[in-house]
Parts: structure tokens; C-alpha cells; sequence
């Protein structure tokens, strides 16, 4: 793709064009005042606090900032500045304009964001409250719902709907649909009166159908959010004398064909549409201790990699749709990231560490819903251990090069604590647990070779990697495989891979990406949304959808 018509994912607060961030002890604010003028992409007007793409990189980068740059804040607050408007969801007519990639990805990124407050939640005590002063509609109301409360102004205008069935002929909400059901437990015949009106729901009914947790007349809104907010904040367990560290930009060198870190790789060979990572482990002295952590800062390697990582699955994701196979390398020694390992769970509880385990934690996941065929290659001069395993057990398949006659130079990988512990999935499996469907057999001889180098053959043995060709058919294997790979239909391919990379028990979360890939994928190529005369092409125009009737 040409480099200046890139999605840039990285941004900063001296940059917002909608969103405004105010610290107040243990409460930010985050407040939504979307500049209609001032969308990704031309064609459309951000009216009503609509949202699209750019908006959602900042809501990003803000939760991010909040996370690491302010270790005091222990709930968000997020809410509106227009008059009698929260949030009126995805903007319809860039929704209308844009390709259906670019509407998938749009979803998933905005799916992983109000995901991401639920992560931050429920393993690193940030609470957030959704003051809701303004009608809250569609995507509005999912992120409303994505915070752990609501509260409703109860002005007798104000109301929170999901009205993309009757007005646009499309799935209510990508993930709002799933939490009214999975996390507010909104009764089944409830949630399809509130799923088809257009008018939503307002005052006292929203609240008994439990469709928020609570309301204020507006003379009293502010002070009862704030009280709130006080509360939330008091179960929380981040500290108020912690110093923050400050999110320097991710230096990336972007080249026509390669995405260039200091610590991550992305080297595109466009007649083979395959990607090649490069992940580098730690080099030199690192910290153990608290202090030198902090010292370190964003430069603090399991950081900076974790931040490097996550851009780079973001670019290659929205910029680069024909690049369709990963092939998943490391470099470095495994000592080194075992030893950062130890690192992470000796301090785990630290705030810093915390966060910073919950940035890899949610990196690995933007991995394992990429719509893309991931292949781990395993040969010399690579570190999958530990951490750096998590990559290879991510992928579809993990190829471990044999070297029988050169024990010194096979390349191994390692089990770690952490493959256990620190990384689960969105399912809430380890991917060890996933990968061995959490049989307890197969999960107690990985568990006793931890710690311990693995060569090709051992992974083998212990189900650990997919094939462990020697140095004689090694080259003609890989080559093969991905040729193959490469040539099979992407839809299928995306379809299959989301099944087999997610076989655990559901949960909202899987619901959620579920629903995203199977529904919604399909409802927005139908000619009723999307057709000449669909309901998201006609609305505003004033014409009426023609609908084709056949149940499918």
C-alpha cells in the first residue's frame, strides 16, 4: 500500500480532534466533543458525536495514556460534551461510503477497544462509569455498556438504543447486543422490543429492564456521577502515589514493502503475499527490581516490544488486506527472555508490570483474531520460550527445523510459568490449556518439561509443535506448506481459522468476535443493508429500503 494513504494507529493527546481527557485524584474524564469536520477519511460528517475509525484510535490511546501515564486514576468517566447527545454510534454515512473490509476492520478495532476496558476492569482495578447526559445510540451505547456502570440522565428526552435493525437493515451493535444479554442479563423478549424500536429507551424503564444501572434528574446528574465515580474508585487497588510513565511514539521506519522497529520486523514479499515477523528478544542488562523498571520507563523492553508488536499487527492488519500469511520468527537468546519472565512474576502485582502483562495479554489476542494464517518458524538464533512461545502457540501451525546431528546449534523452545498464568485468551483458556483442550494428561508432561530446552524432536513428542522437519526436507516443507496456503480461498480460510483458534468454552467475549466474524460479516454484504436501494445506502436520502423477503 502506498505509505501516505496508511492508517496511522498512533496519536497523542496534543492531536485529539474529539476527545478531552481532565484529571481530577482518582477520576479522569473523558469527554466526547467528535469534530464533524474532522473524519479519517472524506465523504462524511462526524454529526451527533458519530464515530468512525479516527475517533476510536484516540479512545484507544486515551485508555492507554490513562493506564500507564496515571497509575492514581482508579475510575473513568466517560461521557459527553454536546448538548443532549452522548454518543449516536458509528457514523452512518462513512459506514455507507466504505469498502466491507474496511467496515470488518473498523468493528473489530472498536470491538477490541470497549473489550479492553472490560480487560482493564477485571485484572488491573480501573473502573469506568458512563455518564450518559444525551441520547446513546447503537455503537454509543455499546461503549456505554463496555464500562463497568451507566447512569442515565433522566430529562425525559434522553435514551440508550440499538436501532440498527429498523434503521439500517444490519446487526444491533457488533458487541451491543451480546453485553445487553451476557452482561446486563436484559430479559430475552425485553431486548427484542428494545433491539426493534427506533425510540430506545428512556428514565425508569431503562433502568428496571436493567438496560443501565441507574438515572438522575439533571440537577442532580453530575453530583450522583461523581459520588459514583468515588466509589468505584474505592475497590480499586492502583496506587495514588504511583508515577506514571510517558507513552513516548512508537518509532517505526515505514518502507514500501517492510514496517521497520527496533524490537519487531515486518518484511512483506508481496508475490508471495506473505509477511515475515521478526520479534527480537531483550539484549543487554535489563532491570529486576521495581526501581529500575520505573527507571526505564517506556523503554523498558517487555514495554516497548508490547507496544512495537501491537502497531505492527494493527498496520499490517487495516493497511495490507492482500498480505494474507504470517510467518512468525524470533531472534535472540531464550535465556534472556526466560529472564525477563521471572522478571514479570516476581512483580506481576506492581501497577507498571501489571499493566504492562495486560498490553501483552491483549496484543496476543489482536493476534489470535487476525484474520490472517499465522505460521510459527522455528529454526537457529530463535527464542520461543516463554513469553516469546506465546507467539508460536498462536499460530495455526509451528514448524521446529530437526538438526540431530548438531545438538549445540538445534534451535529449542521453552515452557514457562507463564504460558500457564499470565496470557490467557479471550476465553480465559491458556493457550496451552486450548491447544491440549485443558486434557490434564497432555497439560502435566508439558508442565514437567518446563524450564527445560526442547528440541524439535521433544516438541514433537509433547504436542507441541505441528511438524519437525531436518535440515534435508526443511526448506521443500515450509516452502510447500505456505504455497498452499497461500493459494486457498481467504474467506475459507478466515472462517476455519476462527473456529479452530477459538474451541474452548464461550464466554461474551468469544460471542462477541463470533458474531462480528459470522453475522455481521454476512449481514453487511446483503443487498437489503447494502444494496442500491439497502437501508444503509438509502438512510438520510429519504427514500424507503426495498427489502428481498426470502428468510435466508
Amino acid at each position: 500500500m502506498n505509505i501516505d494513504t496508511r492508517v496511522d494507529y498512533q496519536t497523542n493527546p496534543g492531536r485529539y480532534k474529539h476527545w478531552a481527557l481532565k484529571f481530577e485524584g482518582p477520576v479522569a474524564t473523558l469527554t466526547a466533543d467528535f469534530d464533524e469536520n474532522a473524519g479519517l477519511r472524506p465523504g462524511y460528517k462526524l454529526k451527533l458525536n458519530s464515530y468512525d475509525l479516527g475517533v476510536d484510535i484516540e479512545l484507544n490511546d486515551a485508555i492507554n495514556r490513562i493506564r500507564f501515564e496515571h497509575p492514581e486514576v482508579r475510575t473513568v468517566v466517560v461521557t459527553s460534551a454536546k448538548e443532549k447527545v452522548f454518543c449516536s454510534g458509528a457514523n452512518i454515512f462513512m459506514l455507507g461510503v466504505s469498502s466491507h473490509s474496511w467496515k470488518v476492520n473498523f468493528c473489530k478495532f472498536t470491538n477490541e477497544t470497549r473489550n479492553g476496558l472490560e480487560d482493564s476492569s477485571k485484572y488491573s482495578g480501573l473502573k469506568f462509569l458512563a455518564a450518559v447526559n444525551g441520547a446513546c445510540a447503537g455503537g454509543g451505547y455499546e461503549l456505554a455498556l463496555a464500562c463497568d456502570e451507566i447512569i442515565l440522565v433522566d430529562d425525559r428526552s434522553s435514551a440508550v438504543s440499538l436501532p440498527e435493525v429498523p434503521l439500517l437493515g444490519v446487526l444491533p451493535g457488533t458487541g451491543g447486543l451480546t453485553r445487553v444479554t451476557d452482561k446486563k442479563h436484559v430479559r430475552h423478549d425485553l431486548a427484542d422490543l428494545f433491539c426493534t424500536s427506533v425510540e430506545g429507551v428512556r428514565g425508569q424503564k431503562a433502568k428496571d429492564w436493567r438496560l443501565v444501572d441507574d438515572i438522575a434528574k439533571p440537577q442532580v446528574f453530575a453530583q450522583k456521577v461523581r459520588e459514583r465515580a468515588l466509589e468505584l474508585a474505592a475497590t480499586s487497588d492502583r496506587p495514588a502515589d504511583g508515577k506514571g510513565v510517558m507513552l513516548s511514539p512508537v518509532a517505526c521506519v515505514l518502507e514500501a514493502d517492510a514496517l521497520r522497529y527496533p524490537n519487531v520486523t515486518v518484511e512483506i514479499d508481496r508475490a508471495k503475499r506473505t509477511a515475515t515477523w521478526t520479534v527480537k528478544g531483550p539484549t543487554g542488562a535489563q532491570p529486576t527490581d521495581v526501581a529500575g523498571i520505573e527507571a526505564a520507563g517506556a523503554a523498558w523492553y517487555p514495554l516497548q516490544m508490547a507496544r512495537e508488536l501491537e502497531d505492527a499487527i494493527l498496520q499490517m492488519r487495516t493497511n495490507e488486506l492482500d498480505i494474507g500469511t504470517w510467518l512468525i520468527e524470533t531472534q535472540g537468546d531464550p535465556a534472556a527472555v526466560l529472564a525477563m519472565d521471572a522478571t514479570l512474576l516476581a512483580h506481576q502485582n506492581h501497577w507498571l508490570v501489571r499493566e504492562t502483562i495486560g498490553l501483552l495479554r491483549r496484543t496476543f489476542s489482536r493476534l489470535d483474531v487476525s484474520s490472517r494464517s499465522l505460521f510459527a518458524l522455528i529454526e537457529p538464533g530463535s527464542c520461543f520460550a516463554g513469553t516469546f512461545l506465546e507467539l508460536a502457540l498462536a499460530c495455526d501451525r509451528s514448524y521446529h527445523l530437526a538438526l540431530p546431528d548438531d545438538e549445540s546449534g538445534a534451535p529449542k523452545i521453552t515452557v514457562g510459568e507463564v504460558n500457564f498464568s499470565l496470557y490467557p485468551m479471550v476465553t480465559e483458556q491458556s493457550r496451552l490449556g486450548r491447544r491440549f483442550y485443558n486434557e490434564q494428561p497432555a497439560l502435566d508432561a508439558v508442565r514437567a518439561s518446563m524450564g527445560q530446552p526442547l528440541d524439535a524432536d521433544a516438541a514433537f513428542a509433547l504436542g507441541l509443535v505441528t511438524s519437525n522437519p531436518d535440515d534435508i526436507d526443511w526448506t521443500d516443507e515450509v516452502r510447500i506448506a505456505v504455497e498452499e496456503r497461500v493459494s486457498m480461498s481467504p474467506d475459507a480460510l478466515t472462517g476455519m481459522e476462527a473456529n479452530l483458534r477459538f474451541n474452548g468454552p464461550e464466554n461474551m467475549f468469544t460471542r462477541v468476535f463470533g458474531r462480528l466474524t459470522a453475522w455481521q460479516n454476512w449481514i453487511f454484504q446483503r443487498p437489503n443493508a447494502v444494496g442500491e436501494k439497502g437501508a444503509l445506502k438509502v438512510y438520510g436520502k429519504g427514500d424507503k429500503a426495498q427489502f428481498d423477503w426470502n428468510r435466508v
